[in-house]
């Protein structure tokens, strides 16, 4: 949760680096939390079927939408790759597994041209 809680508060940071243990904890605290705000859609009826999404989900999909870009491009500079290349997730299955397979990259160990190594300067396993 700490990890989430991190990418939370830098809210939109675009710049730096974010490593793989912020990316994919802020997913899965995200799909999760989207996934009871869903459920509670359902129960109390808020949730279209038309739009697959409910009120409460739909709201907390668009509050985050800014933080799970901004975490995305900062996971993308931690392996030395330009922001932009979030925007190949519009080519259908190729861009999602291109992404998924950049996702899964480990940290470029140096300093690169986004910044320091997050896991040199916290240790691999502690959020910043």
């Amino acid at each position: 949760m700490s990890w989430f809680l991190l990418a939370l508060k830098k809210y939109a940071a675009f710049r730096g680096r974010s490593q793989r243990s912020e990316y994919w904890y802020f997913l899965l605290f995200y799909l999760l939390i989207v996934f009871v705000l869903a459920f509670v859609d359902v129960l109390l009826g808020t949730f279209s079927e038309t739009g697959d999404f409910g009120l409460f989900s739909g709201l907390f999909m668009l509050a985050m939408l800014v933080p799970s870009l901004a975490v995305g491009v900062r996971r993308l500079h931690d392996i030395g790759r330009t922001g932009w290349w979030l925007l190949v997730a519009f080519v259908p299955i190729i861009g999602a597994i291109v992404l998924f397979v950049f996702a899964v990259m480990d940290s470029e160990r140096d300093t690169n041209a986004y910044g320091p190594n997050p896991k040199a300067l916290h240790g691999a396993d502690a959020p910043a």
